[in-house]
């Protein structure tokens, strides 16, 4: 079975304005969902099972201020598995996205990787080039964007989120509990 071609990015219904309001060269904040951005109750599909992870407006805002544009980038084996289809997956990062301009931290886009080389179902169920620690992902967004990797960083809470970044040649930095809150937006810190 050939390999899939990497899903098209959800855009920001804002994504013009913000790209146009990016300095050059591009940079972007690269963000894990999933126990980044949303805390992980597994497979999170739904707004009535969110709770986002404290500190997470605050890191995006503060990215903004430094010319970061904030893409999330999720492995969604939740698809894969048949826990929820794409459609489900598509209606939630819209929300997700509103909810972040809502707050004055928008999201730029979302990559998603749908696939799983065990646990998928059908098509699903294949190794590709785009589920993490693959840097497919970020590659995509890399080109699309016109974005400088050495200038750009990931936030992600397991070690293949950063071997991705380091696939891609982004810096990248492991968070977990600890570093929630207030401690959020001082991971600029560890950025370029």
């Amino acid at each position: 079975m050939t390999a899939p071609a990497i899903r098209p990015p959800y855009l920001d219904p804002a994504a013009d304005a913000l790209l146009a309001a990016a300095p050059t060269p591009r940079r972007a904040l690269f963000l894990d969902r999933d126990g980044v951005v949303n805390v992980n109750h597994g497979y999170v599909h739904a707004p009535a099972q969110t709770d986002w992870v404290p500190g997470i407006f605050a890191l995006v805002a503060a990215a903004a201020a430094r010319g970061y544009l904030a893409i999330v980038v999720t492995n969604q084996a939740g698809i894969a598995r048949g826990l929820y289809d794409e459609a489900a997956f598509l209606d939630y990062t819209a929300w997700m996205h509103r909810e972040f301009a809502r707050r004055g931290t928008p999201l730029l886009a979302t990559y998603w990787c749908p696939h799983h080389p065990e646990a998928g179902q059908g098509g699903y169920r294949v190794a590709c080039a785009c589920r993490k620690p693959a840097p497919g992902m970020l590659l995509a967004a890399l080109a699309r964007f016109s974005l400088a990797p050495e200038a750009s960083f990931l936030v992600g809470d397991h070690d293949s989120d950063v071997l991705a970044a380091a696939g891609a040649g982004v810096a990248g930095r492991r968070v977990d509990r600890a570093d929630w809150g207030d401690a959020m937006a001082g991971l600029l810190a560890f950025a370029p």
